[in-house]
């Protein structure tokens, strides 16, 4: 009995695929939505596409990137835009992601959008500096069993700007059947280096992006990005500073504590939490101690969730949101920077703000 209900329920949902696919292909195909122009920033721009794609999609075939860390999906919310005419109804997709005041002032998910007839819309004036860039792969390290560090030479254009904390969308290539998809990663290199940048990624099972980087990219081969985005960085205050990431989320914290040691930021006294669940998740340690000789206003705090009581390690146990609040109970003239899963970045904001740290002073990129 318990076979046959599960047999018609994969039925039922391959019957769904099998027409939603061959929906979106009629869409594509067969109807004929002809030349469509997208109005940019009352006139900035003046786009003539093809009808029948995605608003996102279609902006970035015309080299206007908008940020998308879910490759288009519709779960990040990251990509939203002011359509000011021809977007259409909302759909059930980007209903969830959209407050009734952002719906009262006509923003909309790009991804969502199709482009059906002509549309006018706004988009923050930065984005017309995020670029497409082509580079090389000059090296795959492995940090640890599930985490990768990429380091590029950027090849067209030669050089990028960005501050530490922003991130960049990396394409994959097609693979065994998998077309390509962007996705979202935060640059670890410094800013000073602008021939070459640096990722941390970490696999992601069955993740599209993240398999090809583990899998099939390979050093000295080809690969695009675009960017940078992202409001992520160091503000300029002289608030002391609260870092909480865990796995690749280093990437960013990696980034701007280097950058604070290179411009002499020494008046802002810096504690970085990482969390990890044992040693063997653990990476840059010997880095982050030298950082610490070489600057006094830095401290490191690794802590361990699931270590085992008998391995012999002697620094930080627990979450690391308890062990955050253990070393803060009063953060309120503190800022925090925060980057990770959802549900850490989640948990490490409600401690800050019941020790007393404004919400304001939480900067984070929570990527879905």
């Amino acid at each position: 009995m318990l076979a046959q209900i599960a047999i018609s329920v994969g039925f039922l949902l391959a019957c769904g695929l099998v027409l939603a696919g061959l929906l979106l292909l009629a869409e594509k195909k067969i109807l004929n939505y002809g030349t469509c122009h997208i109005d940019v920033n009352s006139g900035r721009k003046d786009l003539a596409v093809e009808g029948g794609s995605s608003l996102l999609s279609s902006l970035a075939e015309n080299n206007i990137f908008i940020p998308s860390a879910c490759g288009g999906r519709g779960s990040c919310a990251y990509c939203k835009v002011t359509v000011r005419e021809g977007g259409g109804m909302i759909g059930p997709v980007e209903e969830p992601y959209l407050s009734p005041e952002e719906r009262q002032a006509s923003v909309r998910l790009a991804c969502q959008v199709k482009v059906r007839r002509d549309l006018r819309i706004e988009i923050p004036d930065e984005l017309f500096n995020v670029s497409r860039f082509r580079a090389k792969l000059l090296h795959k390290k492995p940090l640890t069993h599930d985490i990768v560090e990429l380091r590029m030479q950027l090849l067209e254009p030669g050089e990028i700007t960005f501050e530490a904390g922003q991130y960049v969308q990396l394409e994959s290539a097609e693979y065994k059947g998998r077309d390509s998809v962007m996705r979202g990663y935060s640059i670890s290199s410094l800013p000073s280096d602008r021939n070459h940048l640096e990722l941390i990624i970490r696999r992601v099972p069955d993740g599209i992006c993240t398999t090809w980087v583990f899998d099939h990219l390979k050093e000295g081969q080809e690969l695009n990005f675009s960017g940078p985005y992202g409001f992520f960085h160091l503000s300029d205050t002289d608030a002391p500073l609260i870092g909480i990431a865990g796995g690749s989320g280093m990437a960013p914290i990696w980034a701007i504590v280097r950058d604070m040691k290179e411009k002499g930021i020494t008046h802002r006294p810096a504690t970085y939490f990482f969390g990890a669940l044992t040693q063997k998740d653990l990476f840059f340690m010997d880095e982050f101690r030298q950082l610490e000789k070489d600057c006094p206003w830095f401290t490191f705090v690794p802590a361990l969730s699931k270590e085992p009581d008998d391995s012999g390690w002697t620094g930080e146990r627990g979450l690391i949101t308890d062990v955050v609040a253990r070393r803060f109970p009063d953060a309120s003239q503190h800022e925090a920077y925060l980057c990770g899963s959802p549900g850490m970045i989640d948990a490490s904001v409600a401690v800050l703000r019941s020790n007393g740290m404004p919400e304001e002073n939480i900067f984070y990129d929570k990527f879905a």
